[in-house]
């Protein structure tokens, strides 16, 4: 983002209080950081995101849009390079890359776009970002820069998370530091980000046409708005020139065979429904949406399926039902059988949803929205017996999933219903970990190890991990013990 150099300056100073006594970028793009430390730094930018509170994680949406993220990037032209692809809840028309190989994506934006090849655009743009070292190379070229990682992964947090107003009002401290902000991006960075981006596309699967299609957009929607630019203009400036090439290299691009869509309009209709102010305001952009004859019957399939999912927040079960059933009945998809079995149980129909999601989970082993699912009911009724077979699912999903706090704090709460207290005390400091509190997941376990009934094993796991937390607290000056 353009902004990322102004908050690195602006949040230079609080170095000295912080006790950060990390290592200084380096002189060369490729040696400013290894790949062990990208690793780090990507889960631990992420943990603050959580900590924030701005991440997206409904594991329909972010497994989409990771997916999305993971086919466009095994196509770039560094496919051994590692990526983490999140959701920002937030109303702003914007993404982002950042060090390590995060690329975030606005819930405004995704609510904006009108298929998914612009949203894939769009990611296929900020992978290119992070595949030709952008970031690294604009770090390099501020030859006095020498702030601690750990700062930077705030800052971006401020970036990602806050509205425009609160960033430039919070961070940004004054027009000189946003003058600044300028270099980050060069216009040479940009077009290659373009060329290289649109490439990727169409190797992917999607239509090259993707990314000159959300750049004309955006530029409509500025001569719409009269107090300026959205979000993305002001940190991806888009001239009529560059719409134009990037609209001619994809015209020479082989345009591969692309789906209807409906994945991407069901997942942006949830989206759309789980975001909404209320879920009147859902219910009004849906019902205006039907019956438009230009829209594709994929299109009018999500509609229905976000209008259940609104009338099912406002506790209209039967309206739901009815909704969910018909969708059903024409095409039987994971996403309706989903939500109808979330609406069995939150209409008091418990066994029923049960026996849907254990159907869908011997059908789809491993599914990770279907484990959630699935735990979940079984856990509502805290029965012992239904919770250690919660705990089997969840086991299995941490496997996969080791970085999702939710797993954790389901997983507490199986071990603890089925009796055993010293794992669920253990996840649920994992859980305060991966949501930023490495502080207080210190705290819990060390309350944990100072119980005398622990047996061997549990005490070696228990301080084992406590030393690892301790050294992480240490790295970023943080230890208070």
């Amino acid at each position: 983002m353009l902004v990322l150099v102004t908050v690195l300056i602006s949040v230079a100073s609080v170095a000295q209080t912080e006790r950060l006594d990390l290592p200084d970028m380096g002189a060369s793009a490729n040696a400013i950081l290894s790949r062990a430390e990208e690793a780090e730094y990507a889960e631990a930018l992420v943990r603050q995101m959580r900590a924030y509170e701005v991440l997206n994680e409904d594991p329909l949406i972010s497994a989409y849009f990771e997916d999305m993220g993971y086919r466009l990037a095994s196509n770039s032209d560094r496919p051994d390079k590692s990526f983490t692809f999140v959701v920002l809840d937030q109303p702003v028309v914007n993404a982002f890359a950042a060090p390590g190989g995060v690329i975030a994506l606005y819930s405004g934006l995704i609510l904006t776009a009108d298929d998914e090849n612009e949203v894939a655009g769009v990611l296929a743009h900020e992978i290119a970002h992070i595949t030709q070292q952008h970031l690294y190379r604009a770090m390099e070229s501020q030859q006095a820069m020498t702030i601690p990682i750990a700062l930077a992964m705030l800052a971006l947090v401020l970036v990602g998370g806050g509205s425009p107003e609160a960033i430039q009002t919070a961070v940004l401290g004054g027009q000189a530091a946003a003058m600044q902000a300028q270099i980050f991006f060069t216009r040479q960075n940009e077009y290659e980000a373009d060329r290289i981006g649109i490439s990727t596309l169409s190797r992917a699967g999607y239509d090259p046409a993707g990314m000159a299609e959300f750049f004309e957009k955006m530029g409509r929607v500025s001569r719409s708005m009269g107090e300026g630019p959205p979000e993305y203009l002001r940190t991806h400036p888009v001239s009529s020139s560059r719409i134009a090439e990037a609209r001619n290299r994809a015209q020479n691009m082989p345009v591969p065979e692309t789906s209807d869509g409906k994945n991407f309009y069901l997942v942006q209709a949830r989206l759309r429904a789980m975001t909404a102010k209320t879920p009147d305001e859902a219910l009004k952009w849906f019902d205006d949406r039907k019956g438009h004859v230009e829209i594709s019957q994929a299109e009018n399939d999500a509609i229905f399926y976000g209008s259940a999912i609104a009338h099912q927040e406002k506790g209209e079960y039967d309206e739901a039902r009815k909704l969910l059933q018909s969708l059903i009945d024409r095409e039987p998809h994971i996403a309706y059988e989903l939500q109808m079995a979330a609406l069995d149980l939150d209409s008091g129909r418990d066994n029923q949803s049960i026996d849907q999601l254990a159907g869908l989970y011997q059908n789809f082993p491993g599914n990770h929205a279907i484990s959630m699912q699935y735990s979940e009911a079984l856990l509502k009724s805290q029965k012992p017996q239904q919770a250690e077979t919660a705990a089997v699912v969840l086991r299995q999903q941490l496997l996969t999933h080791p970085n999702d706090p939710r797993l954790y704090e389901l997983y507490a709460r199986s071990a603890n219903i089925a009796g055993d207290s010293v794992r669920a005390k253990e996840a649920i400091a994992e859980s305060y970990y991966l949501r930023g509190g490495i502080h207080e997941a210190a705290m819990q376990l060390q309350e944990l190890a100072n119980s005398a009934d622990l047996d061997y094993y549990q005490r070696a796991r228990i301080t084992a991990r406590i030393t690892e937390l301790r050294m992480e607290l240490a790295k970023l000056g943080l230890d208070k013990t």
